[in-house]
């Protein structure tokens, strides 16, 4: 095992507190959020089960998640700064969106010994007031650094979709939005699913100006065991999801100004089953799964442009962070030591200006 002997950049958490909060679950938990069994099988009867199944336990998103249980989590290792990466802040309309923004840059970071390093918020390019609500979140907070606007969406329909749009980023209306986050000096946090990277690559090329971020690898659905209605069911299947990943991730990786994320990577829309078990993955099973994905990730994308983001809370329903960190660092280690100061802290700092 791997000894970090460096602070951790976290490119990718989440911070949210539902009690407090415009939030998709703020009147479940302030009704039932006493009663954690009630409250699960209210989450469970008025949510559609294609996002009960994507997140796995409906605790993960109904419990506040803040600095102090972030700081838990990661145990014993260092981490000296964090980026927070948007989480469908439920004031989504319009202004609505910097709210989030504001909030986080409210959270005491600094009573747990870790720096905000950076603020992902979320805005949509289609809005006739994008730029605005740009300068409305860079006026809110001196972290804010970019937006992420989620654009996953599958081909199966049991498998939840985060926009009603199956190609948002080759939406002509989208892309003459984006045109203002390379104006401004932002990034672009990107999250599809695998079978949506070639919408992305499209995008990239269009703005080579604009640095962007894959988040999650591209999240190949299915690949580790059966979702949704059709997808991963057969070993057959789950090859063909990782050869066409593997393969439209080199080609977006052929853009220099697209990084990727080592994040995500075990939330259940993959295919684990460990929440299903109740129980946590183990270091080698970590390995196992995390490996083939990372060693290709960085064989197209180099060391320079992979940074590792622990996707906390939304993967502690499979992994624990210590674990994660574990794993995920004899990965990179394996592939290549001199890649692990620049994974998971050196590649975030650069690409968020931290």
């Amino acid at each position: 095992m791997q000894t970090l002997d460096f602070a951790i950049v976290d490119s990718h958490i989440h911070q949210w507190d539902p009690y407090n909060t415009p939030h998709a679950a703020s009147l479940a938990v302030k009704l039932l959020g006493k009663h954690p069994y009630l409250l699960d099988k209210m989450m469970r009867l008025v949510k559609p089960q294609e996002l009960i199944d994507t997140v796995g336990l409906t605790k993960h998103v109904t419990t506040p998640y803040l600095p102090e249980n972030y700081k838990q989590d990661a145990g014993h290792y260092l981490v000296d700064q964090i980026v927070h990466v948007e989480a469908s802040w439920h004031d989504n309309k319009g202004k609505g969106v910097v709210g989030e923004t504001k909030f986080i840059e409210s959270l005491d970071f600094n009573a747990q010994k870790i720096k905000l390093g950076a603020i992902v918020g979320t805005a949509d390019p289609c809005d006739s007031s994008f730029k605005k609500i740009l300068k409305m979140h860079k006026q809110a907070s001196p972290h804010f650094r970019g937006i992420r606007k989620m654009a996953a969406v599958h081909e199966d329909p049991k498998v939840h979709a985060w926009t009603n749009e199956p190609h948002l980023y080759t939406n002509k209306k989208f892309m003459k939005g984006f045109e203002a986050l390379a104006q401004m000096n932002l990034s672009f946090d990107a999250w599809v699913y695998s079978d949506q990277i070639r919408d992305l690559t499209a995008l990239a090329r269009a703005f080579p100006e604009t640095s962007i971020v894959l988040d999650h690898f591209g999240t190949p659905v299915g690949a580790f065991g059966a979702v949704g209605s059709h997808t991963g069911l057969t070993q057959t299947s789950r090859d063909n999801i990782l050869f066409r990943w593997k393969d439209d991730l080199a080609e977006l990786a052929s853009c220099p100004n697209v990084y990727t994320k080592m994040s995500g990577l075990f939330m259940p829309v993959l295919g684990h089953q460990f929440h299903k078990e109740q129980r946590l993955a183990s270091k080698q099973e970590i390995f196992d799964c995390a490996f083939p994905l990372i060693s290709h990730a960085l064989q197209c994308f180099g060391k320079y442009r992979v940074m590792f983001g622990s996707n906390f809370p939304m993967d502690s329903v499979s992994a624990s962070l210590v674990n994660i960190i574990d794993a995920f660092s004899d990965a990179v280690a394996s592939y290549d030591p001199d890649a692990l100061t620049l994974v998971f802290q050196q590649n975030a700092r650069q690409f968020y200006r931290l």
